[in-house]
């Protein structure tokens, strides 16, 4: 675990802080935000490092609220055995805490997330809070807009004379065969298989745009929709066309590789679409073109989202505080400069827009597309028990792209756990 912590302090004179108060009472908090000062008030923030808000962001929040924001930089992995841990025990890990999409059903069924209140115009400006939103209940705000986008390298397909990019997963195999082959990448095909969640999300992703189910309606597995994404995967691995380092290295890690040009194809976050594109973290800006997802018999009519929020812990000391920094984080103005600073990808629909029509989002025509296709794999909704069936899933992926269980080997352990589960 990486941990960062940024303290940032503000000394407010009489003066200032007499113009605050004047605010107040006159109803003025800040223009875009709504907010009103809180002066010398302290909260803390859990988050990945993607999330983090640079030091200038958290001065500005600090010169608008007087709130001041401790930063806790926590791996993904970590973030939900830190909040329920501390929840179980009557505690906070943080005030305000990173709230994954597949952390939802589990947070509302404990009780450890404090409601927001949402306008109708947020509701409709960001259509993923639904992901967020339990019996009519706010639980968290969207910040990071994920879903699945495939993506690949047009000078690398060049170079192995492919002409066009493929359509179907079935394409993807052969023409990952045909670049090693011609010696321009030695692993051209990038997918997260280290025992973590990026492994189950991806066996997900690839079952579902393959063949259009994951789950059946009873919450059990597709025993043939999983076995056939497994027997895909086992079959890229065994014919050398995934780095070995996948099989360790963290998801985002697995993903980087066709930003340091070791991939020439990728399923992954649509913040890619940035990332691409960005000379900082892209060291083949230009040559990564983003594309619809490849299906069974053509591109696949279905993608997966998996958005990122931040919510309110239950046992905060201050939620008054920590609502106010919720809100501005997800405010229109903070998520088109965490787009600039982060490749977040904006969950408001309107900033999305802006920024494609002002041309700071490039190459995102299939991103738009895309996003019309998002579909919910599961059919009855996130269940309570999804980390403990995602920890199954990716232990059993992990050990099939080591050799340790065949692909009928990793279902079957699979498919027991779940139905386990949804017995319960």
């Amino acid at each position: 675990m990486r941990k960062r912590i940024f303290r940032v302090l503000l000394s407010l004179g009489m003066t200032i802080s007499l113009l605050a108060g004047c605010g107040m009472q006159n109803g003025q908090g800040n223009e875009n935000t709504g907010t009103t000062k809180a002066e010398g008030e302290e909260i803390t923030l859990m988050i990945p490092d993607w999330g983090v808000p640079n030091e200038t962001l958290l001065e500005e929040f600090t010169k608008e609220t007087g709130i001041h924001v401790t930063v806790n930089e926590v791996s993904w992995d970590d973030i939900r055995d830190k909040i329920a841990i501390a929840s179980s025990g009557g505690a906070t890990a943080a005030d305000v805490v990173e709230v994954d999409w597949s952390w939802v059903g589990e947070f509302y069924a404990a009780d450890w997330l404090e409601p927001l209140e949402v306008t109708e115009q947020d509701k409709e400006d960001m259509p993923t809070l639904s992901t967020f939103t339990v019996d009519g209940k706010v639980l968290a705000m969207p910040y990071a807009n994920d879903y699945r986008l495939s993506y690949y390298n047009t000078k690398q397909y060049e170079q192995a004379g492919i002409t066009k990019e493929p359509e179907t997963w079935n394409e993807v195999y052969e023409q990952m065969k045909q670049i090693k082959e011609a010696g321009v990448v030695e692993y051209p095909f990038a997918i997260p298989l280290n025992a973590e969640e990026g492994a189950t999300t991806s066996l997900m992703w690839l079952a579902y745009t393959m063949n259009g189910i994951v789950f059946n309606e009873d919450g059990t597995l597709n025993r043939d929709s999983i076995l056939s994404a497994l027997e895909f995967e086992k079959k890229m691995i065994e014919e050398e066309l995934v780095d070995p380092s996948d099989k360790t290295t963290s998801g985002l890690d697995a993903y980087r590789r066709i930003t340091s040009g070791n991939a020439s194809f990728m399923t992954g976050p649509t913040s890619f679409v940035t990332r691409s594109m960005n000379e900082e973290e892209c060291q083949v800006v230009g040559q990564i073109q983003p594309i619809l997802v490849p299906g069974k018999d053509g591109k696949s009519e279905k993608t997966m989202a998996l958005p990122e929020a931040i919510g309110v812990t239950k046992f905060s000391k201050h939620k008054k505080a920590a609502k106010k920094f919720v809100k501005w984080y997800t405010s229109a103005d903070i998520q088109k400069k965490l787009n600039e600073t982060n490749s977040t990808i904006p969950t408001r629909n309107s900033v999305l827009e802006q920024l494609v029509k002002a041309g700071v989002m490039q190459n995102a025509d299939a991103m738009i597309e895309e996003a019309k296709r998002i579909e919910s794999p599961f059919p009855n909704g996130v269940p309570a028990y999804y980390a403990e069936m995602s920890n199954t899933i990716y232990n059993a992926v992990n050990q099939m792209a080591r050799g340790e269980l065949t692909p009928e080997k990793a279902f079957d352990v699979m498919d027991a756990k779940v139905k386990e589960l949804v017995a319960q």
